[in-house]
């Protein structure tokens, strides 16, 4: 009889503490700690609807109760959703697994390739990659599965569709243990801006202008833009991609553009980082990182490299920073190396030493992109397994979160790779 009393009074208890109390609302909350440690995390992000708060230094919360389910992830590990029933008055622990991505690049069409796909799971399987960035809105502006908004519908971005299923897809590869960026291209989108003129940037003669690829970009200072790039991140984070990156969330490298607003350093400064915070806000109720390619020379540039890429200001609104570290892609040498492409190591790790003295973030907020293509800038050299890894281990010592290759060819040959240690018969 005692024992069934007990179990009567916990119920009420628990029942009090879901509900509101006299009009006031419940207060719930846990520790969120490492699975393998059991130490607490400090800052772990909490999200219940569109409210945020943080962990204490102990991995303590508490969070007003407004849904039935609360969102939970820390830098350096897998994000979690738990149900609002799992929290309680107490301290009860939330386990956070650790996770270090690894990844490839996958295209538009790479990911709808079925060879190219395949290829790239292999390459997980076998390898010690874990991730996959794959396009959600690529180079040209196209998405490669049928989206809901309006707009992608009505300026042809889903014209070509390489994913018949994304939902089945991002199940399938999430059952392989595989870690989901969606990659956006944002202000490079030719299909906006042809589609519509009046969101293109203009040169001085009033013509949509267009870059060396002959591709048009949109203007940066519209509002019409931001929401656009901002429902299709909403709508990748709907449909369970871990991490949203966005990719060309810049001004293009041309001087003489007509532009909506003045083109100072202040303004486009203002624009990038607004847009960011704007997604930031919109995203959090889904509890998905959010990350941003940055130009690798952004890391080592005091203002803004005339594209609105100033590092400190995009550090406060990213989970994860993600410069473009290729040697190719240092035309002018780094301090002390005037030839990137002999010297991958040090490229890649002064570089990101560099970030995290300007910003003071732990390396675990940096994952570089790093270079799987042949050389286009100095003498054409192959990279291949002692380049490739060269760089990893230049990411690694400096205790980057993980890595991402890219070949926009999406042709990975495993070189420089760890082969998967296969475990022993019996085990």
């Amino acid at each position: 009889m005692a024992s069934k009393i007990i179990h009567n009074l916990a119920a009420i208890l628990l029942l009090f503490a879901f509900f509101p109390v006299y009009g006031r609302p419940a207060v719930l909350g846990g520790r969120v700690v490492d699975a393998s440690t059991g130490k607490g995390i400090e800052n772990a992000i909490i999200t219940m609807q569109d409210r945020v708060t943080f962990a204490d230094r102990e991995g303590r919360f508490r969070v007003v109760v407004s849904g039935d389910r609360v969102g939970i992830r820390a830098y350096g590990y897998l994000r979690k959703d738990v149900p609002a029933s799992d929290l309680s008055v107490g301290n009860n622990d939330i386990r956070l697994s650790p996770f270090t991505p690894k990844g490839l690049y996958l295209s538009f069409y790479g990911i709808g390739d079925k060879g190219l796909r395949q290829s790239a799971l292999r390459l997980i399987d076998e390898t010690e990659l874990n991730s996959l960035v794959i396009d959600v809105k690529g180079d040209r502006g196209m998405i490669p599965y049928r989206s809901s908004i309006p707009l992608a519908v009505a300026i042809g971005a889903q014209k070509i569709t390489t994913v018949k299923d994304i939902r089945s897809l991002i199940d399938s590869l999430h059952q392989k243990g595989i870690y989901l960026i969606a990659r956006i291209v944002v202000f490079k989108d030719n299909r906006l801006a042809q589609s519509r003129p009046d969101l293109a940037i203009r040169t001085q003669s009033g013509q949509t202008w267009r870059d060396r690829e002959g591709l048009a970009w949109t203007d940066p200072f519209k509002n019409e833009v931001w929401d656009y790039n901002i429902k299709l991140a909403v709508e990748a984070a709907g449909y369970g991609f871990d991490e949203i990156q966005f990719d060309y969330v810049r001004f293009p490298d041309a001087q003489g553009l007509r532009y909506s607003a003045m083109n100072t350093e202040k303004n486009r400064v203002g624009a990038v980082s607004g847009f960011l915070d704007e997604a930031r806000n919109k995203l959090a109720r889904y509890n998905v990182f959010l990350a941003a390619d940055i130009f690798g020379y952004v890391c080592w540039n005091l203002n803004d490299t005339a594209i609105g890429q100033r590092l400190e200001d995009m550090a406060r609104q990213l989970d994860y920073i993600s410069p473009m570290l290729y040697p190719s892609g240092f035309q002018f040498g780094i301090p002390g190396y005037r030839n990137p492409v002999a010297n991958p190591y040090a490229v890649v790790r002064l570089t990101l030493d560099s970030a995290r003295q300007r910003t003071k973030l732990p390396g675990a907020r940096f994952r570089p992109w790093l270079q799987s293509f042949p050389d286009y800038a100095y003498d054409r050299r192959v990279f291949g397994a002692r380049e490739i890894r060269a760089q990893i281990t230049a990411a690694e010592v400096f205790g980057s979160d993980g890595w991402m290759l890219w070949n926009p060819h999406n042709v990975y040959s495993g070189n420089g790779l760890k082969k998967k240690v296969s475990a022993s018969p019996g085990h």
